[in-house]
């Protein structure tokens, strides 16, 4: 079944609009004004929707082809509010700022830590890290 099957919109108008909110931030409303002045009369739900549902897949498929990923990563949690409740972001960087992967979490414990590092080396298979510096958080070493 194609990705885009019984959209009312073209194909290039939804990867278009997805690429703009990814890639530089642009919240729902302002690109449904860029829009309209391109007279395409789309609402910002439907926008927010196209985001939802396209961006994991679109970055599922361009991955692969962003180039090589640097073998020293960085990785890290913070608390972060999402929804109004309390997160842990498990994030993973490389060495020159390239986001690696990332992962939301209810606990920082070393089933978290482990599940975040197994789905971080899952995403980046072709290019293991030759080191990876972490924030001496207890839970890392036991996970590795």
């Amino acid at each position: 079944m194609s990705l885009f099957k019984r959209r009312r919109f073209p194909v290039e108008i939804i990867l278009l609009c997805v690429r703009w909110n990814c890639t530089y931030g642009i919240g729902c409303r302002d690109l449904a004004e860029m829009m309209q002045e391109r007279g395409v009369a789309v609402d910002p739900s439907t926008l927010c929707r196209w985001v939802q549902h396209q961006a994991p897949e679109v970055d599922k498929r361009i991955r692969p082809y962003q180039g090589h990923r640097s073998a020293s990563w960085r990785v890290g949690e913070t608390y972060v509010r999402v929804g109004g409740k309390w997160k842990y972001l498990f994030r993973a960087v490389g060495k020159h700022g390239q986001l690696i992967d990332f992962m939301l979490s209810d606990r920082r414990d070393t089933g978290a830590a482990y599940r975040f590092l197994r789905k971080a080396l899952k995403t980046m298979s072709n290019y293991s890290p030759s080191s990876i510096t972490t924030d001496k958080l207890a839970s890392y070493p036991k996970a590795t």
